[in-house]
């Protein structure tokens, strides 16, 4: 059941991989943004990744035993969002302190879904790698707050753009799974 729906819900996986790489490649592109489009930039996906990932927890709420825990990840996305944009004036640790945080949920989350899908897909482990890197990001950021606007925004588009490639590549998978199993009847 539970891969059924992670199946029929290949096309969200591959929309998040598709604005992960987006903003991945715009930040790898121009590391010299200043930190106030930098914080645009991270609210704008943190947000639009948070609805995608809400919206999806919600369709599948009977079919996934655990929608709750991505419910929840989808609702800190928006809420990283909505508390970048309502108040700009925080300092670049403290942004950087909600990034880090938010690389740690989301990479433990990866690492975790990664250890369900082992048995319905081959190579789930690119989205424990992926989950991994979101991880150690995550703790980078705080071992080093202060590494400099530049280097953050450089690391921030690297793990953009590889967690953006590891989502697509999952998305792909669960499409071509979905092809080649029958799916069982949803309850009702």
């Amino acid at each position: 059941m539970v891969d059924d729906v992670l199946a029929r819900n290949w096309k969200w996986v591959i929309l998040r991989g598709i604005i992960a790489l987006i903003f991945g490649l715009l930040t790898l592109s121009r590391p010299g943004i200043t930190l106030a489009a930098l914080i645009l930039f991270f609210g704008a996906y943190a947000f639009a990744d948070g609805i995608f990932t809400v919206i999806s927890a919600i369709a599948n709420r009977h079919g996934l035993p655990h929608w709750g825990w991505v419910l929840f990840g989808g609702v800190c996305g928006i809420a990283a969002g909505i508390i970048t944009f309502t108040m700009p004036h925080l300092t670049a640790i403290v942004l950087l302190y909600f990034i880090a945080f938010w690389a740690i949920l989301t990479g433990i989350s990866e690492i975790a879904a990664a250890v369900r899908l082992r048995k319905l897909i081959t190579d789930e482990w690119l989205l424990g790698l992926v989950g991994a890197l979101s991880l150690l990001f995550g703790i980078y950021l705080i071992a080093s707050p202060r590494g400099g606007a530049l280097a953050v925004a450089l690391w921030i588009g690297l793990y953009a753009t590889i967690l953006g490639i590891g989502l697509l590549i999952l998305g792909f998978r669960l499409r071509s799974w979905g092809k080649t199993h029958e799916p069982t009847p949803r309850p009702i």
